[in-house]
């Protein structure tokens, strides 16, 4: 599997992130040359350029609402044809299924995930009046979530819970154990990544006092 996309200067772990990204909140058009990266954060695509070394202009789009985001479209034909080596499509909100990933940089595509797709949300739980965490990734594909909760148990010893709301929304919910875990892996220090999830991350590592035990993480934590 190709590991450096030596024509856009993405190597490693921002390669992976990357893919990722367009994993959850990208498009690969009908037209074999273009992939579009969709957020609501400008400052957020800034990062993702000058991270990845690319000098496209991000430009807006509105949705049925009128609502307001923005995006990066990169052309790159080579770039495309490795997205669908790896198992992207296009129109692959619903279609997505099991994708050839680098175990290497797997936490790496993970966090893109979780930065387009994923939440990570925090309450007191009314009875103990706890910090309480939970990590959701969303998906149209049931496909998709089963093996990405399989995967991730497989590389990372961490299991997580799967719902269907709907024919078109899955989710793989981790409880605050097995957050704090992903976390710890996924948010490492200087990562590429959405700086509000990242200083969420922060905060969940910072609020593990009094977590002792899960059934989902199959090793002690530190």
């Amino acid at each position: 599997m190709p590991y450096k996309r030596k024509d856009l200067n993405i190597t490693g772990p921002n390669l992976w992130y990357l893919v990722g990204l367009i994993t959850s909140d990208g498009c690969l058009s009908s037209d074999g040359r273009h992939i579009d990266i969709t957020s609501k954060d400008y400052e957020f695509l800034k990062k993702v350029k000058t991270a990845m070394q690319i000098s496209n202009k991000i430009g807006c789009k509105y949705n049925y609402k009128k609502q307001r985001a923005f995006r990066i479209q990169i052309g790159n034909k080579n770039f495309y044809n490795f997205l669908l080596l790896i198992g992207l499509t296009p129109n692959k909100s619903l279609t997505i299924r099991s994708l050839n990933v680098s175990c290497k940089c797997f936490v790496d595509f993970l966090r893109g995930l979780i930065d387009g797709d994923g939440c990570l949300r925090r309450w007191i739980h009314p009875s103990n009046k706890r910090e309480q965490w939970s990590l959701r990734i969303y998906s149209g594909s049931g496909v998709f979530i089963k093996w990405l909760n399989n995967i991730t148990g497989y590389l990372l010893n961490i299991n997580g819970k799967i719902y269907k709301e709907t024919d078109r929304r899955w989710i793989l919910k981790y409880g605050k154990m097995a957050a704090k875990e992903i976390i710890r892996q996924c948010y490492y220090k200087n990562c590429l990544g959405l700086d509000r999830k990242i200083k969420l991350s922060q905060e969940c590592l910072d609020s593990y006092k009094g977590w002792s035990k899960s059934k989902t993480v199959s090793y002690a934590l530190p």
